[in-house]
């Protein structure tokens, strides 16, 4: 049995009881991954403006993100999440397991971010400069590969903290890919 159980309402400070009403409101639940940031008084305000923030990047280009780092991290709940969003955003199923791969044959400016968002993930931090070279000569600029680093950033802190905690999936599963894939 784990050490960590999602909490409840009941159990979080006030400052998260609104959060979580604000999220039922919207969602119609509260994530299990969500309700686990709200062991801190703190850490799930505080994702949600980093999650939530302003950005030169696509909704879609977004969950590219989300779904790379979430395979190359090996975190089953946020692919399970990013999948749902992926499909909400657009893509088919197909898509999103070769988009978990790091690649995107469909789209040629999500394929460089793909590209780009594996390599810099593996390679924590420090991508090829070919890696980086393509994604801007597939349309991106400096500033789009800042936000691009930002939202690294976030699925890398979301899948820390389900990698520790190993808290329920409360999504449907996502289709697991071959790891020779990956």
């Amino acid at each position: 049995m784990s050490a960590f159980q999602v909490p409840t309402r009941e159990q979080v400070s006030p400052n998260n009881q609104a959060i979580f009403d604000q999220l039922e409101k919207g969602l119609g639940f509260v994530p299990n991954l969500y309700a686990t940031f709200a062991y801190s008084d703190t850490a799930l305000g505080d994702y949600l403006t980093l999650q939530n923030r302003k950005s030169s990047l696509k909704a879609k280009e977004r969950e590219v993100i989300n779904l790379v780092v979430s395979q190359v991290n090996d975190c089953a709940y946020c692919l399970a999440a990013h999948t749902a969003l992926g499909k909400m955003n657009g893509f088919t199923e197909e898509q999103i397991l070769e988009l978990s791969t790091g690649a995107a044959s469909f789209d040629n400016k999500l394929d460089a971010l793909a590209r780009f968002v594996k390599d810099t993930t593996i390679q924590r931090g420090k991508p090829t400069s070919e890696s980086v070279e393509n994604l801007l000569a597939a349309g991106y600029d400096k500033g789009n590969l800042v936000d691009i680093l930002v939202v690294i950033g976030d699925k890398i802190i979301s899948n820390f903290l389900h990698g520790v905690t190993q808290i329920p999936v409360d999504f449907p599963a996502a289709a697991e890919l071959e790891a020779a894939t990956i």
